[in-house]
């Protein structure tokens, strides 16, 4: 309910973005972590807290200039009271283990404007002599929000969508169930980006161990114990991603014609398996079933002692699904040396960002000019063509 609260309302989000660290307690805003000088001349942090006013979800203007603090009389950088800000002692208890002990009284003409205006005064006039004594103190420290209290996808807050002001874009994500076949270079890239936006579930399907190659095309870095411990892949990348969201469950097997319809329950799946024939398989099951997804391709050989080849991105939607067998690949291709594990981070990296950018737009979170629903992208010559054009 904090965070949701926050987000309501622009004052305590314009807090939270400008990296306060502010929380919301018994009808109390709470902004901790305020540098300040003691009489000693030492720099604490101190805590802040005001009754909040609220219409509803909705914050209105201050009624009360007064504001209450968590800590030793700040003083200045010569160790005396800040004496135009001393009002009178307190004693509330905001929260166990957090009770204020002072009160201060700045009131500015007209009043406070709203919530960022008390807060920021109050911080600025507090931490100014903490700064000067120790240019690398702050009063934003933009520390991690968990959002337990939220009930939502992430494990902490995503400021970066909500600095950005993008929130209400990424929201369009949020009721998917999303599968994703492979955990390889690419189906790992895919994941690490899927991971980061507000789908409601994420599937990983894949039946393999992580060995020492995995660990040079995929995101991150694996350490010798891990790998020594060959893990299998689902089990890797649930602990790895499970750090920073829920709801990612893994399916410990590769995918094949007896649990194919496992997908069925699946909003978007994206297809990142090397194995052909499997490939088509699902492909045409998926199709046939009227479900949305995106294969992805990547073929690499060898020319004269350097690397070329091409990225392919195929989307299959309701509205254009007749492009299976021409544009998805059947059975083995031995003129492509991908086969043999050639290490190319970048290009698995760049395959599964073609892929998330193309399921993005798909449902508004990008513009959509071309509407295409096949695409390659030929390395050497950094040609990007697009075809299975979607006239709407």
């Amino acid at each position: 309910m904090s965070q949701q609260l926050i987000s309501l309302n622009q004052d305590l989000k314009r807090l939270r973005d400008e990296g306060y660290q502010i929380e919301i307690h018994g009808g109390h805003l709470v902004a901790l972590h305020i540098p300040y000088v003691n009489n000693n001349k030492e720099v604490l942090l101190g805590t802040l807290a005001c009754p909040l006013d609220l219409n509803g979800q909705y914050t209105t203007k201050p009624s009360n200039h007064v504001i209450m603090f968590q800590g030793e009389q700040p003083c200045n950088q010569e160790g005396n009271t800040i004496a135009g800000i001393v009002h009178s002692n307190s004693n509330t208890l905001i929260k166990e283990g957090l009770r204020m002990k002072l009160s201060f009284s700045n009131k500015p003409k007209g009043g406070y404007i709203d919530f960022y205006h008390k807060i920021k005064t109050y911080a600025d006039i507090i931490s100014a002599p903490a700064k000067f004594l120790d240019d690398e103190i702050t009063e934003k420290p933009f520390l991690p929000i968990s959002t337990e209290d939220s009930g939502g996808v992430f494990k902490y807050l995503d400021t970066n969508s909500s600095r950005a002001n993008i929130d209400e874009i990424n929201l369009k994500l949020e009721n998917q169930k999303i599968a994703i076949i492979g955990l390889g270079g690419t189906g790992s890239y895919a994941l690490d980006l899927v991971a980061k936006t507000m789908v409601k579930e994420i599937h990983i399907f894949d039946g393999d161990v992580f060995s020492n190659h995995n660990a040079f095309r995929s995101p991150g870095a694996v350490t010798l114990e891990v790998l020594q411990e060959r893990p299998k892949k689902v089990d890797y990348f649930h602990k790895v991603y499970s750090k920073m969201r829920n709801n990612i469950y893994s399916h410990d097997t590769f995918i094949n014609e007896s649990n194919m319809h496992e997908l069925l329950d699946m909003d978007f799946i994206f297809l990142c398996i090397d194995d052909n024939d499997m490939r088509y398989k699902c492909a045409t099951f998926l199709r046939d079933h009227s479900k949305k997804f995106i294969d992805v391709g990547l073929g690499v050989n060898m020319v004269d002692g350097k690397l070329i080849g091409t990225i392919r991105t195929t989307c299959v939607t309701d509205s254009k699904k007749d492009h299976v067998e021409l544009r998805i690949p059947q059975g083995i291709n031995d003129n492509n040396d991908y086969s043999s594990n050639i290490q190319i981070a970048e290009l698995n990296n760049l395959n599964a960002t073609f892929a998330v950018l193309k399921w993005k737009k798909l449902y508004g979170i990008f513009q959509d000019l071309e509407n295409e629903h096949h695409s390659l992208y030929s390395i050497n010559d950094s040609l990007l063509i697009n075809e299975e054009i979607y006239e709407t």
